[in-house]
């Protein structure tokens, strides 16, 4: 397992991705070692040697079908172990009542809250710079919008990454798993101040969160 040098997984769709990951990881890993190992046979095998004339091959037809077919298949089989976790994660939304708008631009994430009324646009909404606060065990939908250039959201522990793309509104979603502060970088070149471009998601308690709640709308 490679989870060693990952970011600890806090996400309930994270253990999927990171199945596919290292899935991957081990066949081109695989790959590479053939590749360099017979490189390295060739190179000794072939090598120039004096009194040794050159011989001209057309190729070897049974070799060239097994090196077309045996990628073609491992592409077939990682397509269809990925199809399921790529329509879960991307092609379906939760049902769930918290949703926030994250919107990017140089350099930094606003993030807006509906407020109790739930709708987006009104004079209970809040806002907070670079700034995320869900409770644990929730799914969370996000509404990312993008200011000025293409920015991406990052949250390596939870395994989400989303660009957030100037014009349009993309619908996401995660469900955090253990509580706790968690790096949200920019994942995009976005200019100049791109390095700097980051945020903070605050995974709270449900007991911790409807605290937060209540010291952002003292009224609900």
């Amino acid at each position: 397992m490679l989870s060693w040098w990952l970011p600890e997984n806090v996400s309930t769709f994270g253990q999927e991705i990171d199945f596919l990951f290292e899935l991957i990881y081990w066949i081109t890993g695989g790959v590479f070692v053939l590749v360099a190992v017979a490189m390295l046979a060739f190179l000794v095998m072939y090598r120039h040697r004096e009194g040794r004339r050159a011989r001209y091959t057309h190729g070897n037809t049974p070799v060239e079908i097994v090196w077309t077919v045996v990628p073609t298949l491992i592409l077939v089989v990682l397509t269809a172990l990925s199809i399921p976790t790529w329509a879960r994660i991307k092609m379906q939304l939760p049902q769930t009542d918290l949703k926030i708008e994250v919107m990017a631009k140089q350099f930094n994430w606003i993030v807006t809250y509906p407020g109790p009324d739930g709708k987006f646009g009104t004079d209970d909404d809040k806002t907070f710079d670079n700034e995320v606060h869900v409770p644990v065990g929730k799914p969370v939908v996000l509404v990312l919008k993008a200011k000025d250039v293409i920015h991406s959201v990052f949250l390596p522990n939870l395994r989400f990454k989303q660009d957030a793309v100037p014009g349009r509104e993309i619908l996401a979603w995660f469900e955090a798993t253990k509580p706790g502060k968690y790096e949200m970088p920019c994942a995009e070149l976005c200019g100049f101040g791109h390095s700097g471009m980051r945020g903070w998601l605050f995974v709270h308690t449900p007991a911790d969160y409807q605290k937060w709640v209540k010291e952002q709308w003292p009224s609900s």
